[in-house]
């Protein structure tokens, strides 16, 4: 499967992650045309593979053990199983690292270097070598040993205390975001440190061990509202769809469904109260002013929109936005979303032919970073069967077949 125009196309990942943060940095590498290795356990696998609501179908009611989170973070990998427990999966797995440029594992703090697998060990087999960990709270500090997984961190890096119904209303209370944005953005942040080490080894040589925590990233996610607290001391309010910038922002009701509307800025409300009929709103003292609109007032200023907006299907009210260029968007359910026309224009759902599906191929989401010019993301492998690789990675290690074989009695691999 060609690389040849890929970004990191020569770039060798041994991905010995599980579930979604580290996989996900492990898929995006490569979708940027990295060879990415995955490592997993015999006969069990990553944990991800059975996580999910949904799974891969496989031919004649065969399992294939590719649940959603697995589907969605592992295209583009070569999977390989391995006991690094035991010294023939030590030797396979130092093998590897001689030909490697990145791994990334998410062990638990201290866990690998039971079997000399650390980066310190690792370094002296490959001084040049990116060993990238992911953990919940970092390699340093009172809790570093602790598990983690998404909605902790979700809960103590201050996500939920700014998502949720306001209080005084039914329902008030902190929520958790549906998607796992904590693991999502974590594994970006995987990607992104990978890639700028990557660039300082090009500079001077120099590998480099990286330490990436899901604590880390859920507080810098809060961006704008936690700067506005570290500012002002003051903590912002809950606002459930409201937005955090400035009012309206929030979603409208229409005939048969709704819209979202982003107004915040003065001229954009201008132009709305215009377009309601009503130029009195724009000086009203009520609304004349951004905090107003978007915190003060934002009950009272919504149900006058409302009011107005109920009027109209959403198609109508879309086409009367557009003509006077006042941001909105239709809500849609999940399926909506394949229909909207400009998600099919940016193709962002993607057929990719599998061999053991029922169907032969596996609908997934395509990578935001499919729209480069000269070394665009691209999707070449579907996720792999557990271990569908191993022999193929072996043998280029220089393993014959015969103790390959050897290795499977051994339940090594």
């Amino acid at each position: 499967m060609t690389t040849r125009n890929a970004a990191l196309g020569g770039i060798r990942v041994i991905d010995m992650s599980r579930v979604l943060a580290g996989p996900v940095g492990g898929q995006i590498l490569g979708d940027l045309g990295a060879d990415v290795i995955k490592v997993e356990r015999p006969g069990v696998g990553d944990d991800g593979r059975v996580y999910g609501l949904a799974e891969v179908q496989g031919k004649d009611g065969m399992s294939l053990r590719q649940g959603g989170f697995f589907a969605a973070a592992n295209r583009n990998k070569r999977s390989i199983t391995l006991n690094h427990s035991r010294p023939e999966g030590q030797e396979i797995l130092l093998r590897l690292v001689r030909t490697a440029d990145v791994l990334i594992e998410n062990y638990k703090v201290g866990d690998l270097k039971r079997f000399g697998l650390d980066y310190e060990s690792l370094k002296a087999v490959n001084p040049g070598l990116i060993y990238c960990s992911v953990t919940g709270f970092g390699q340093t500090g009172p809790m570093a040993a602790r598990p983690g997984y998404d909605g902790l961190f979700q809960a103590t890096g201050g996500m939920m205390a700014v998502t949720g119904i306001p209080d005084g209303q039914p329902g008030a209370g902190p929520l958790k975001a549906g998607p796992s944005l904590v693991d999502f953005i974590t594994g970006h942040n995987t990607a992104i440190a990978v890639l700028a080490a990557l660039q300082h080894r090009n500079r001077t040589g120099e590998g480099q061990h990286i330490d990436i925590a899901l604590l880390d990233s859920s507080v810098a996610m809060l961006s704008h509202i936690m700067q506005d607290y570290l500012l002002n001391g003051v903590p912002p309010p809950r606002l459930g769809n409201g937005g955090n910038g400035g009012g309206p922002a929030d979603l409208v009701h229409t005939k048969d469904g709704m819209l979202y509307l982003t107004a915040g800025g003065d001229e954009h409300w201008r132009r709305l109260t215009v377009l309601m009929g009503q130029p009195e709103l724009y000086q009203d003292p009520r609304f004349d002013e951004n905090y107003k609109r978007g915190k003060l007032n934002r009950l009272e200023l919504m149900d006058i929109i409302n009011e107005w907006s109920r009027g109209f299907t959403s198609e109508e009210l879309q086409a009367m936005f557009d003509e006077v260029s006042i941001p909105a968007a239709r809500y849609n359910e999940l399926p909506e979303v394949w229909e909207d026309p400009q998600v099919q224009h940016r193709g962002l759902r993607v057929t990719t032919p599998h061999s053991w599906a029922a169907t032969g191929s596996v609908d997934l989401i395509a990578s935001p970073l499919a729209n480069m010019s000269a070394s665009p993301a691209t999707i070449r492998r579907a996720p792999p069967l557990l271990g569908e690789h191993t022999a193929e990675v072996l043998g280029e290690l220089g393993y014959d077949e015969a103790r390959i074989a050897e290795l499977q009695e051994l339940k090594v691999i």
